[in-house]
């Protein structure tokens, strides 16, 4: 028997529609590209959102077709958000920070018919576009008066196109479970995969984003997402953001401490969030010229770990509240964050900061167990620990168009392999101690040490080489190359680093370079990373001091 509801479909664009209805006048301020600070309403926002939607519709796009963004967090990114799934087509957000070769393979295995990007982002494209033979154009996101010079085909101007298009618009029907949006893992091992949201989910996800038990935002909140709208569409907070009809700080292509602060100073901001990164240089800055946060209660910090140190000055110094956070493309990715229970707020301060260094607690709509390496479930004791594994309304539930990936990454019973090995205790307190794949998060990046180790054993002289990653004060981790040279060769540090410069993305570089006479193998010829690890237990890379 089913109970006698009304099947009305959780579509993203009801979002914009509730908020311009009935938060019409509450503001989204970006930082633009071109410099100054844009500024309107959901009301204006939708009205253009709408003229995008018949943007989109004359261009021929339909159900279905992928439509990609090169976009850092503005006015216009936003829109495109809401109408290229409002149409039915796909919202495929790409990080703009990969290397050249995962840019090519992204953007042709999505088939991505059409590219709308920043002018940030006009020298990469033209890079690579020779590479992209499915996309027929190309949308370069500002006004005429700022339409650069270009040799890109088939090439639109954004306000060009809106301006040509009414305001009004009929937006197709279809099921809440039609794909909304997608994003790409950064390839820690072998290429980039793709997680194909759909409506359903996305909606879903942000009911939970912004509940009480999660970052708790509501219609009087200023949120300000330092997270970039290409990392899996900024936590979900932009959405969140239109669903309350909060006001919404979008900090354009500027995460500097001084250009960050401005705006939460000058725009009365209540809750952030954002890598590590970010709010290091921002902590670094307001200690730096005697600053405050005057209305900042709260920031929500995932990506990587938090150092106990940044929640202590955070708290401390300057009242504000930390929650850390936990998530994954493949997720959506909010699975758990650090609101405390009833029993962990009554602790005295120092028993609730252990709590605090811990990835949070399971967020309800995610269901999450512990596996050991025989992929039985472990106990939830808080002590045994084992792979984190998945599963919910909002979790991927296989790859995109990558039958190899998902057959790896899911049990026979549908449960999303993470990688990530966690304690997890009774109350659903999840605390990550190890990463089953040997990646590196560098600023809430990944790197893989595989791609990097097979990039520097193409010089002629290496014989043998092995990446680890090594604790780093702003970056968190940042990766060691420890090197064998080939017989008679004299490789130097910086012929190797100068011979990856064109292999990887510059972010990717090694900040040191160690030769050793061998490296530990496992008893099946495989580097011994633990070995490696405890071998260099006690060095110091030269940019951490």
């Amino acid at each position: 028997m089913h109970g006698l509801m009304m099947d009305d479909p959780l579509i993203i664009t009801r979002m914009i529609e509730h908020a311009a209805r009935y938060h019409g006048s509450a503001e989204i301020v970006s930082r633009s590209v071109e410099g100054p600070i844009h500024r309107y309403t959901y009301a204006d926002a939708y009205g253009r959102v709408k003229q995008l939607g018949n943007a989109l519709q004359s261009l021929g796009v339909q159900l279905g077709d992928r439509v990609a963004t090169f976009a850092w967090n503005g006015y216009r990114h936003y829109e495109l958000y809401f109408a290229i799934s409002g149409v039915g087509a796909v919202c495929h957000a790409i990080n703009p920070r990969l290397f050249a070769e995962q840019l090519i393979y992204i953007i042709n295995h999505a088939e991505d018919r059409f590219i709308f990007l920043d002018l940030t982002f006009v020298p990469l494209l033209e890079a690579i576009k020779d590479h992209l033979p499915k996309v027929e154009g190309y949308v370069i996101m500002t006004d005429a008066e700022h339409m650069p010079e270009t040799t890109l085909p088939n090439v639109h101007c954004y306000e060009d196109l809106l301006a040509a298009e009414p305001d009004q618009i009929e937006w197709p029907e279809f099921d809440e479970r039609t794909a909304s949006s997608m994003c790409y893992t950064s390839g820690t091992t072998g290429n980039p995969k793709g997680a194909l949201y759909s409506h359903r989910s996305t909606y879903l996800h942000t009911m939970f984003v912004v509940g009480a038990d999660v970052f708790n935002i509501n219609n009087a909140a200023v949120l300000f997402p330092a997270a970039p709208m290409f990392h899996v569409y900024a936590w979900g907070i932009p959405y969140a953001s239109t669903m309350v009809g909060a006001k919404l700080v979008l900090p354009g292509a500027a995460y500097d401490g001084a250009s960050v602060y401005e705006l939460l100073d000058q725009e009365k901001v209540t809750m952030a969030v954002g890598v590590p990164t970010i709010w290091m240089m921002l902590l670094d800055h307001v200690k730096k010229e005697g600053k405050s946060f005057p209305h900042l209660e709260a920031t929500g910090i995932g990506g990587s770990a938090v150092p106990l140190s940044m929640t202590e000055t955070f708290e401390d110094d300057y009242d504000v509240r930390v929650y850390h956070a936990w998530g994954m493309t493949e997720m959506s990715p909010v699975g758990t964050t650090a609101q405390f229970n009833a029993r962990v707020a009554g602790l005295p301060t120092e028993e609730r900061r252990g709590f605090q260094k811990m990835q949070g607690r399971t967020v309800c709509g995610v269901q999450m167990k512990i596996l050991g390496e025989d992929g039985q479930e472990l106990p939830r004791d808080g002590v045994a620990f084992g792979e984190v594994a998945v599963r919910g309304p909002w979790i991927i539930s296989s790859y995109y168009d990558n039958e190899d990936a998902s057959k790896s990454q899911f049990t026979e019973d549908g449960w999303f392999l993470t990688g990530d090995v966690a304690t997890l205790d009774a109350e659903g307190h999840m605390q990550i101690v190890d990463r089953s794949k040997d990646v590196i998060k560098s600023g809430g990046e990944w790197i893989s040490s595989i791609d990097l180790e097979n990039a520097a054993v193409g010089h002629p002289g290496v014989m043998e080489a092995a990446v680890i990653g090594m604790p780093h004060p702003k970056w968190d981790e940042r990766p060691l190359l420890v090197v064998v040279k080939a017989d008679g060769a004299d490789a130097a540090k910086d012929d190797i680093i100068t011979f990856l410069g064109d292999k990887v993305a510059k972010w990717w570089l090694p900040d040191d370079v160690v030769f050793v006479d061998e490296l530990p193998h496992t008893a099946t010829g495989k580097i011994a990373k633990l070995a490696l690890r405890e071998q260099f237990k006690d060095y110091t890379l030269p940019t951490a001091s």
